[in-house]
């Protein structure tokens, strides 16, 4: 049964221009930049309340586990609405639930309650939903070869965001003397706040009449085709791998006799090297093709676990963040371009949610699989696991260059 569709998305013809989508994908992008600094905040954060407040240590990642969870089981509902109400208004509503979040994380830390502070995370998660799906709202009504600079224009709002992030932990992070760390949530709240203005000036993205009166395939034949599962299983595995490291590190540079601080200046830097290279990604994917330069940040993943096996200084580990930022942000931008392949315009909004569904779901069990590991095997182990997911992924995508399976639905 097909999703109502609403008038604000199709009342348009499509334009001969890209001037709407230069329009949307600047605003998406500063979107990005306040929004984006959330998971930051919850990543810096989570594990070291998690170890105050959590009765079993095992469990210190959970909150950040539960942002990519909510990240996940948003997904579906995030596009659902925004398919019947447009991009606009669900953005809107997704910034309010990225408010409401924030302040109960920080009600969560004040009041000593390690379940309040999980749901928090997990309710930011859901508003992650929202902010993940700004790529793909970048390229609604872009021409073919805009698509992948306006994926590249959202994507360098992060930019941003890796500034913001872990700069609202360092100046907030003891603003509430009673509750360490609440404060950083409270200015999370904020920024949501923030980002729910931003994204009033989007702009209804146009699509042809044709697109708007056709249901599309089912989306399990979409699903089925070789270009979808390359397309999904290498932006999974950028991902994740990226999660599974991230969400380690911080408490790996703690036991290590690390600071506090030296953990968010480092992710810090990781999230900078993530929206960075987003400046040229996409003219990189038009020269070199979307295959390889997926395949570029595959290897350069891998590269990041062999820099975090030689070492345990602050250099290694932020090396290690940096590398992963870069491999993450290649790998995870081509197979979003290598998705948008794989539908027609009347059936992105379900192909779309199906494919972050995928991801974010597989980052949920990343993120928490790397504390328990952490904590089993240390961060040897977290760095030795990322190898076989890469080899995997890489040969899938030498098998859809050699098929020639890349051309559009």
């Amino acid at each position: 049964m097909s999703v109502p569709t609403s008038i604000s998305d199709t009342s348009f013809q499509a334009p001969s221009s890209d001037a709407i989508a230069k329009h949307n994908a600047v605003v998406l992008a500063i979107a990005m930049a306040l929004g984006g600094s959330s998971p930051a905040i919850v990543v810096s954060l989570g594990g070291l309340v998690g170890q105050a407040l959590a009765w079993d240590k095992e469990l210190a990642t959970l909150p950040v586990s539960l942002l990519n969870l909510g990240l996940a089981l948003g997904t579906i509902p995030a596009a659902m609405l925004m398919r019947k109400a447009g991009r606009r208004i669900g953005y809107i509503i997704g910034a309010g639930i990225g408010l409401a979040g924030g302040c109960l994380a920080a009600y969560g830390i004040a009041s000593f309650s390690f379940t309040l502070f999980c749901l928090g995370t997990l309710i930011i998660g859901s508003y992650g939903s929202f902010n993940q799906s700004y790529r793909f709202a970048a390229t609604d009504s872009a021409s073919d070869a805009f698509k992948a600079r306006a994926i590249s224009w959202v994507m360098t709002g992060g930019l941003v965001a890796g500034v913001v992030g872990p700069q609202t932990v360092i100046w907030t992070r003891d603003a509430i003397q009673a509750a360490p760390f609440a404060g950083a949530f409270l200015g999370q709240a904020t920024l949501a706040f923030l980002s729910m203005i931003v994204v009033s000036f989007l702009r209804p993205a146009p699509v042809s009449v044709a697109s708007t009166k056709a249901a599309g395939r089912p989306l399990i034949e979409i699903v089925r085709q070789p270009r979808f599962i390359v397309a999904a299983v290498t932006g999974l595995v950028s991902y994740s791998l990226m999660t599974f490291m991230m969400t380690a590190a911080p408490l790996a540079m703690i036991g290590c006799g690390h600071s506090v601080g030296a953990a968010a200046l480092g992710i810090q830097w990781h999230i900078l090297a993530m929206f960075g290279p987003s400046f040229f990604t996409g003219r990189l994917i038009a020269r070199f093709g979307k295959g390889r330069v997926t395949a570029a940040g595959l290897l350069l993943i891998a590269l990041s676990a062999v820099i975090g096996l030689s070492g345990i200084g602050i250099a290694h580990f932020w090396a290690t963040l940096i590398l992963l930022g870069i491999g993450w942000n290649f790998g995870f931008i081509g197979a979003t371009a290598l998705v948008t392949d794989c539908y027609r315009p009347e059936e992105r909004a379900k192909v779309q949610a199906a494919n972050d569904f995928l991801i974010f779901g597989s980052v949920a069990v990343a993120s928490f699989s790397s504390g328990k590991l952490l904590s089993a095997g240390g961060w040897e182990s977290v760095n030795w696991l990322v190898f076989p997911p890469v080899v995997v992924a890489l040969v899938l995508l030498a098998w859809l260059q050699r098929t020639k399976a890349i051309a559009p639905a």
